[in-house]
């Protein structure tokens, strides 16, 4: 077998066990279960908070 070969049989070979390892990757993750987003209970007082701010004349930027 030539040189040229055989880089092209490791690379394929790199390659399909990329593809394995990503996919078990995807697998654990979503064995996991639903996403469930974050609780938003604060959201009001940081609203108010932020207007207070707004309205004190706080620059952000």
């Amino acid at each position: 077998m030539d040189r040229g070969k055989i880089v092209a049989v490791i690379t394929g070979a790199i390659s399909v066990l990329l593809a394995l390892a990503y996919l078990l990757l995807v697998q654990i993750l979503d064995f996991r279960g639903e996403m469930i987003p974050a609780p938003v209970s604060n959201l009001p007082q940081q609203v108010e908070f932020a207007n207070l701010l707004v309205s004190t004349g706080f620059n952000f930027f």
